[in-house]
């Protein structure tokens, strides 16, 4: 291969490591070295993002090139043609910079179906609700990403067709030509293309440049792009999809803490959309992948000698891990997981101390309600991320930001939080959301930033025309006061 190389298989070796590959990257990579079951796939390296955004937008030479290169491989390793009508090979594409960014670039998943090739998928599997749901999911998320149409488009389609999944189809891509003006892309390269671009692109969101400044993070490191032989969480009840953490990232406890979501896609998890069952209830329906997930979380956490975030996909039974990175936790957690690890005699005491960043010992300090106080909770979620915090209630990430700069203490509320409420969850004291469980995105992201939050409080409902706050009966309006803890 002549020239720089940007693609590598997760089965190639490369010297560059989480700089070169991305920390999602080089997890796949490792996980396949290790023999976990991975699906198939290669990474275009983050000096290909670094020169796509020096030349403002041009592809560096020789990368599609390498990217059709290892298509071909993948195509031969898994039996099926990218863009075949019949039997499609079908791809994601994950972004992955080299420090953990939860939610802040961008994925899309089930590229390469079009009209004929899910109608094909749906004669292949004898399953025409999998292929419908596959492609519906498809227009959505690359017409949000690739395009930028909002999601609030196809989610009132979907409500208004629900089950009927040929209609919703039809809604969805006269959505897209009413935004855009083109017809949705039938040709799988254009998809891929265009999808790559949109996750280098995603580097520069205004939500990722606000992650970045919080987290004192380098611009110029650009991100990897994952591409990813797809496997199915959506199939039926065989199959699902869920994020687990080796430890409890909110107290560093030992044990199972996680979350399942049966019939599912992954991003129905992480993005707070349903609000999933405890990870346990998986061991009801798929046991004997339930047992091999168990037994990998200990080796991952052996091999890596940290916490571990993992997602992972169950289709017709099968495991697969899909991506396994360093726990974001809070202090608290980080403290315990060093000294019980220590004892477990997986690091040393120098390393236990090395791992604490005193910055975040202030957190230690986290407020919280009098324990002998009569206060009566008026409603009750998930504990995502510990302590207690004050506010007024706002609903949007945009009025909790400007309500911060004036020096006013806000809880944001929401139905749930995306990656783009992240300034406003940067100003708020706190988050308090409706749906969602505490593997999701405002979860993952509050407990990195050490914020109070409480997902999936089912007795809350919200009427944002009203700019009101239901719970239990008690109606709040945007303005008053709440307590979470």
């Amino acid at each position: 291969m002549s020239g720089e190389r940007y693609v590598y298989g997760f089965d190639e070796p490369t010297e560059g490591g989480r700089e070169l590959l991305g920390g999602k990257g080089i997890g796949l990579a490792e996980m396949t070295q290790l023999g976990v079951p991975v699906p198939a796939g290669f990474t275009i390296t983050t000096d290909a993002c670094r020169a796509y955004m020096a030349s403002g937008g041009d592809l560096p030479d020789g990368l599609e090139a390498q990217v059709d290169e290892h298509l071909i491989r993948l195509q031969e390793v898994s039996g099926k043609r990218f863009g075949d009508p019949d039997d499609p090979l079908l791809v994601s594409v994950r972004s992955g910079a080299a420090v953990s960014m939860p939610g802040m670039m961008d994925t899309i998943l089930n590229l390469g179906l079009n009209d004929e090739a899910a109608e094909g998928l749906a004669r292949r599997t004898d399953n025409p609700k999998f292929a419908r749901d596959s492609y519906r999911r498809l227009i959505q998320m690359y017409g949000e990403v690739v395009e930028g149409i909002e999601g609030h488009r196809f989610e009132d389609a979907l409500a208004k067709y629900a089950d009927d999944l040929p209609a919703v189809i039809e809604a969805y891509k006269q959505i897209y030509q009413e935004e855009t003006g083109r017809s949705f892309p039938q040709d799988a390269k254009e998809q891929l293309g265009r999808a790559v671009r949109a996750v280098f692109d995603s580097w520069n969101t205004p939500r990722a440049k606000a992650y970045r400044r919080y987290n004192d993070i380098p611009d110029d490191l650009g991100t990897a792009v994952n591409v990813v032989q797809m496997v199915f969480g959506n199939k039926g009840e065989q199959s699902g999809t869920g994020v687990a953490f080796t430890r409890d990232p909110s107290t560093g406890e030992a044990g199972l803490y996680g979350e399942f979501l049966a019939d599912a896609q992954g991003e129905d998890v992480v993005a707070g959309i349903r609000t999933p069952e405890p990870l346990e209830r998986m061991h009801d329906r798929l046991p004997e992948a339930y047992d091999e997930f168990l037994d990998t979380m200990r080796r991952l956490e052996e091999h890596y000698r940290d916490m571990q975030d993992i997602e992972f996909t169950v289709e017709d039974g099968r495991l697969y891990l899909l991506q396994t990175r360093s726990a974001k936790r809070t202090a608290a957690a980080a403290l315990k997981c060093v000294v019980d690890m220590v004892d477990e005699r997986l690091i040393s005491r120098e390393e236990a101390v090395a791992r604490i960043d005193p910055a975040q010992l202030d957190q230690l300090l986290h407020p919280r309600i009098d324990p002998s106080s009569t206060y009566e909770a008026v409603a009750t979620g998930l504990n995502a991320s510990p302590g207690a915090a004050s506010g007024a209630i706002v609903f949007e990430a945009d009025t909790a930001e400007d309500r911060a700069k004036e020096g006013e203490a806000v809880i944001l509320v929401r139905w749930e939080t995306t990656p783009d409420d992240i300034h406003g969850m940067i100003a708020a004291q706190g988050i308090l959301t409706a749906h969602g469980g505490m593997t999701s995105h405002a979860a993952v992201v509050a407990r990195g930033m050490g914020k109070p939050c409480v997902a999936g409080c089912d007795a809350l409902s919200l009427d944002l025309e009203e700019r009101t706050a239901s719970l239990n009966g008690t109606t709040l309006k945007e303005g008053d006061t709440i307590t979470i803890d």
